[in-house]
């Protein structure tokens, strides 16, 4: 059956790396039998300009009906003078919570290749291979009640709500403990329970879906620790679960031990592992338009829909060795470039990896 992608190339560099991303699917489907179809919709701040809204109701229901969704980045500094709820980035919580995506996968994975472009050093950092789950739809970021206010003194005073209910943090420990299953059965849960009532009832919550995982080797670790930790021996991490605000912390922290942000690809799941994909390095207005964005996180977010929601696991290894190929071939972009490479462009780094297939 032919599967639906909702293609929201967005803001900055979106369009350049996502362009790269159509270029490998149509690849896919033409030679390898992929059975797919795409459409092509705004979001972000190229939507607002387009029809004054950063999610048009076409967009999100595009999302909707589709098998799967490729975004690239939103956001850009031209927006940020908007009312909060037209800037680029609603649209990406927007569909977060929309399409019921509650369960992010960050995998930080450092290509042997590019073990220099690190600013660890290499023995700390080489064959690295971690994966972050972060709760998404709830948290500081969706708590009510939130605002600004102005209090008697007449000073005003911005305010928001940490809150996890039980099942929510239930459905992501599950994801993780799988996750852990299917890896080293290592779980590590990160929040701040010494002093957060929120984190102390999700320690409690995963210490309860943990009976329901003795094969899984289960520890617990304040966030300003595994901050630090994550710098200082990252490879004694397997998979970390952790809430949305700080998973969204950590997530870009790991993402600089493997050498650059424009590395990493990400999943956002439903309970029915329907997904939206991305690469986590946002939009980079200031190298837009310039053809040396780094594609290769957006390709490897390919590979990642194509292994948790289209069900075809090969193609995604073939990918992922593509792109290992390529590396081998000395090619980088600007990010990751070091002495000794040849520095490319966007779209000559996207042709290599067709090309590589």
């Amino acid at each position: 059956m032919t599967k639906k992608i909702a293609i929201l190339p967005g803001d900055g560099i979106g369009p350049e790396v996502m362009a790269e991303a159509v270029k490998l699917l149509e690849r896919l489907r033409k030679d390898f039998g992929l059975k797919i179809e795409t459409e092509t919709a705004p979001v972000g701040g190229t939507a607002y300009e387009a029809h004054k809204h950063p999610l048009p109701d076409a967009t999100l229901k595009l999302a909707q009906q589709a098998d799967a969704v490729l975004l690239g980045a939103v956001g850009g500094a031209q927006w940020d003078t908007l009312p909060r709820e037209l800037r680029p980035e609603k649209a990406l919580l927007r569909l977060r919570s929309e399409l019921k995506l509650f369960a992010n996968l960050r995998p930080a994975i450092l290509y042997p290749q590019l073990a220099a472009a690190s600013t660890l050093k290499p023995e700390i950092v080489a064959g690295l291979d971690l994966l972050i789950v972060r709760e998404l739809t709830g948290d500081i970021y969706f708590g009510e009640p939130r605002g600004v206010r102005t209090l008697e003194s007449g000073e005003r005073q911005g305010y928001n709500t940490m809150v996890y209910a039980e099942h929510e943090v239930e459905r992501v420990a599950r994801v993780a403990f799988d996750a852990a299953r299917k890896r080293r059965k290592k779980l590590c849960s990160v929040e701040k329970a010494n002093v957060l009532e929120t984190s102390g009832l999700w320690r409690e919550v995963v210490l309860r879906v943990a009976k329901d995982y003795s094969d899984v080797e289960l520890s617990h670790m304040y966030v300003d620790n595994a901050a630090m930790q994550l710098v200082r021996a990252p490879k004694q991490f397997d998979v970390i679960v952790t809430g949305n605000i700080f998973g969204d912390i950590l997530s870009d922290e790991a993402a600089m031990l493997t050498g650059s942000i424009g590395m990493l690809p990400s999943a956002s799941l439903d309970a029915a592992n329907k997904g939206m994909y991305e690469p986590i390095h946002g939009s980079a207005p200031d190298i837009a338009g310039k053809g040396v964005a780094n594609p290769l996180a957006t390709i490897l977010s390919v590979a990642m829909m194509l292994r948790y929601t289209l069900n075809e696991p090969p193609l995604a290894g073939k990918i992922e060795k593509a792109v290992s190929s390529v590396l081998d071939q000395g090619l980088r972009t600007g990010d990751i470039y070091t002495d000794g490479t040849k520095k490319v462009g966007t779209a000559e780094m996207g042709n290599a990896v067709v090309a590589a297939l």
